[in-house]
């Protein structure tokens, strides 16, 4: 018998061939089809096995290792990294995903069972057996249109997230979304779901699509944009200076620096990977408050700490904080109050500092910073010299500090050891002769210790 640590494909055909024994029937379904046709690896195998009562599908499964029970009521278990379910029935009791009944059924014919799925390419089923493909709602078919559709009109909107899902499904696979689709989604208020639910659809969109814009210009299409992300809305016809913005207004912008964003972020962790992402998304919130005509030209000035505020709103919608364990909401407030730096420290008439550099390493990682400008740059339509972000990366690892400001070589007990007795003395000291480290003044903890007797004194 096989058991839980095997391959996931050879678990998944010795399950199959259990529920057979048992004269059940074991599907794969969902995504992991959905991605099989389209010749993706599926990151994750789902099973629905029909015929078998849920207490003999838990012992049948005991047989592959050890079983945990997602849902009692409708009958959800994980092993070796499956997830085996009954097919199910739903019917909905109150606002928000949450507001369902839901009760395993394996006596559901395998059309009733696909109807409460979302659009028709995730309502596909697969044999692993036999290989058969089960299609009730034509699915292969939208797929090879490159077309997104809704399984039942009547039961769709029960679910409000699967407007968000219809986002980022539409950006991963670019899918276009069928007319009617279009109109149900429009019609779905999203006011009753959590801001964690919201932001997972929406990291998504940002780290799995290839073109994340596609999802962003359905949510401005659908009035998403317009009606639940304000701070977003306000940039749609802001206007920029053509010579500096040929492609259009801030919204049209904000979209290109998103698609050239993710070409940069695969070699990252999720934490930076998503502070980047979501970087391009609020990086110029501040133009529309900072937007006039000076001088017969149009300019935004200020618009970078002008922005930290509305980008701090978005954040604060969608609860983004921190991602295993990196502070993604320090880090995108860094990129947006900064992310002209790398080019101004570049043009600046007279040399920037080292000092500055290492000033600027206390507010945001420099190499993050230098990585979003040069999307930030690209980000437009025409021809632009970029190369200052290079400029900048070699300086700040010149200077070991790509990733964080130099460590202070004078510390407290140092102070102890000289003599000075506990009080805010010592952190007065210590921020003189940090400061004087940061201008490269004192580079050795001997240089700061003479320093420090002479501030004592």
């Amino acid at each position: 018998m096989t058991d839980a640590s095997a391959p996931p494909a050879a678990l998944v055909r010795a399950i199959a061939e259990a529920v057979r024994d048992r004269s059940g029937r074991a599907l794969l379904v969902g995504g992991c089809v959905r991605d099989e046709i389209l010749g993706r690896s599926p990151k994750d195998l789902d099973l629905e096995v029909f015929g078998v009562r849920a207490p003999d599908l838990h012992s049948l499964l005991e047989q592959f290792g050890r079983v945990d029970l997602v849902g009692e009521s409708f009958a959800v278990y994980k092993v070796g990294g499956l997830d085996v379910a009954l097919p199910r029935r739903e019917s909905k009791t109150g606002r928000g995903h949450k507001g369902f009944a839901i009760d395993g059924d394996p006596d559901l014919s395998y059309a009733d069972a696909a109807r409460r799925r979302d659009f028709t390419v995730n309502a596909i089923s697969r044999d692993p057996l036999t290989g058969e493909i089960i299609d009730p709602f034509e699915g292969r078919a939208d797929l090879e249109a490159r077309r997104l559709r809704v399984v039942d009109p009547s039961l769709f909107g029960d679910d409000s997230l699967r407007v968000l899902r219809a986002l980022q499904f539409t950006a991963r696979f670019e899918l276009s979304v069928d007319a009617a689709t279009r109109e149900i989604l429009r019609a779905i208020p999203l006011d009753d779901l959590p801001p964690e639910r919201v932001w997972g659809e929406i990291e998504k969109l940002l780290l799995q699509a290839t073109h994340p814009s596609i999802g962003f210009a359905l949510a401005r299409d659908l009035g998403i944009v317009q009606r639940d992300w304000p701070e977003l809305a306000a940039l749609i016809d802001c206007p920029q200076e053509y010579e500096w913005h040929p492609e259009g207004d801030v919204w049209i912008h904000t979209l290109m620096v998103i698609d050239e964003a993710r070409k940069r972020i695969d070699g990252l962790d999720r934490g930076p990977a998503a502070a980047m992402m979501l970087g391009a998304v609020c990086h110029d919130l501040g133009k529309p408050a900072a937007t006039a005509l000076i001088d017969g030209r149009i300019r935004s000035p200020g618009h970078e700490e002008g922005g930290v505020a509305p980008a701090t709103a978005l954040l604060d919608r969608w609860n983004v904080q921190s991602l295993d364990g990196y502070d993604v909401r320090r880090a995108v407030l860094g990129l947006v109050a900064h992310h002209l730096k790398p080019s101004a420290f570049k043009k600046a008439p007279t040399p920037v500092s080292d000092g500055a550099f290492r000033r600027l390493a206390q507010k945001v990682d420099l190499e993050l910073l230098a990585l979003f400008a040069k999307a930030d740059c690209h980000g437009r339509a025409g021809e632009f010299d970029c190369s200052a972000m290079d400029w900048f990366l070699e300086r700040a690892r010149a200077l070991g500090v790509e990733h964080h400001p130099p460590a202070p070589l004078v510390l407290g007990r140092h102070l102890l050891e000289l003599g000075l007795k506990p009080g805010p003395r010592i952190g007065e000291i210590l921020r003189q002769i940090y400061e004087r480290q940061l201008d490269g003044d004192v580079q050795t903890l001997e240089q700061g210790l003479t320093l420090a007797r002479e501030l004592i004194k």
